[in-house]
């Protein structure tokens, strides 16, 4: 399933989400533009679980930076695109029940969140994890507290037919999610040696929204999201 738009009209302009989504893309235009240089710029900036508990004579600012910018790298166009698509369509209205400053630091917070929930399945890994996947997850789990009742315009490939569905917000998160759960428990029993998704970031960034979003919404809105709630038809 590919989310197209969600159908739900916010009350604010998302400038803080677009910053995010803005940020993203120069950060990865910058990469492009490092050519041989780009592994070392992945592992200098990137999360890599083994340099945080390393011995080597470093700064904490050293040490710890990469959970902020690590947000903000992406491994290909692909990972950057479907990252931006899912910013795109969920965050504005988290941002808009969340007000712009307290959006911009609930972000940062379930993407640390996420970070630290997929280091603790392989403390010694020497992959550098990059990639908003796991804040955007954050991101989802708000939506899902805020908005369960929205309609998401999906694409459905269904064999070679492919239809557009309005489906509500809580039936595509919770099956965005079970399939997070399903391939974070199954990668548990392979080489962690290899790169690939970063399944336990997703389940603890979304884990994270679900906890935190309550605590930071803003004054107006209740937690079904029925405050001047809008709908594109």
């Amino acid at each position: 399933m590919i989310p197209l738009r969600d159908l739900t009209r916010s009350n604010s302009f998302p400038f803080v989400n677009l910053t995010f989504i803005t940020i993203n893309i120069l950060a990865f235009l910058y990469e492009q533009s490092l050519g041989k240089q780009l592994n070392e710029f992945i592992y200098q900036y990137g999360l890599v679980p083994s340099f945080l508990f390393s011995k080597e004579n470093i700064t904490i600012t050293q040490r710890f930076s990469p959970f902020i910018f690590s947000m903000f790298l992406h491994g290909g166009w692909m990972h950057l695109i479907g990252n931006i698509l899912f910013l795109y369509i969920f965050g504005k209205n988290v941002e808009d029940r969340m007000g712009h400053i307290k959006y911009f630091f609930f972000y940062l917070a379930v993407g640390i969140i996420a970070a630290v929930f997929q280091i603790a399945t392989n403390l010694k890994s020497t992959i550098p994890m990059v990639g908003a996947s796991g804040a955007i997850s954050g991101v989802l789990g708000a939506y899902l507290l805020f908005l369960p009742r929205s309609r998401i315009l999906t694409l459905v490939p269904i064999f070679i037919f492919i239809h557009f569905m309005r489906i509500p917000a809580a039936v595509f998160i919770l099956i965005w999610f079970a399939f997070q759960l399903l391939s974070g428990v199954g990668i548990l029993s392979i080489s962690q040696s290899m790169g690939g998704v970063a399944f336990w970031a997703h389940i603890g960034g979304f884990i994270g929204g679900l906890i935190l979003a309550k605590s930071f919404q803003k004054k107006g809105y209740n937690i079904l999201g029925s405050f001047k709630t809008k709908y594109y038809h």
